[in-house]
């Protein structure tokens, strides 16, 4: 597979890792929108989240639980952080790889 996550999930490209467990793997995005912004990946290859249903929809769960373990460890919760997922090339979604970004570290502009 020629995945970029997938190569990182696997230690092939060097990230900025700050959480790894047997299904995930979280790390700092290298064009951050904010002060602290990190992505958080399944290990398994997930295109999109239109490849979610009922066989991964643990998984999709787990990553947020994951995103909030995450912003936790890096003092996000109490100021506030925003999760983001993007699904195809509309939403700017450069890989195809389901990913959660975790934003936050200053004030966020609004959405909507």
């Amino acid at each position: 597979m020629d995945c970029l996550f997938c190569k990182i999930a696997a230690g092939k490209i060097p990230s900025q890792k700050v959480y790894e467990d047997e299904k995930f793997y979280a790390f700092r995005d290298i064009n951050p929108v904010a002060k602290k912004h990190l992505l958080v990946i399944p290990k398994k290859h997930i295109p999109t989240l239109n490849e979610i249903d009922a066989e991964n929809i643990a998984d999709l769960s787990n990553i947020l639980l994951i995103g909030k373990k995450v912003a936790q460890m890096e003092g996000l919760a109490e100021s506030g952080y925003r999760f983001v997922f993007n699904c195809n090339d509309d939403s700017g979604m450069e890989i195809k790889h389901i990913h959660l970004h975790v934003i936050g570290g200053e004030k966020l502009g609004q959405i909507g």
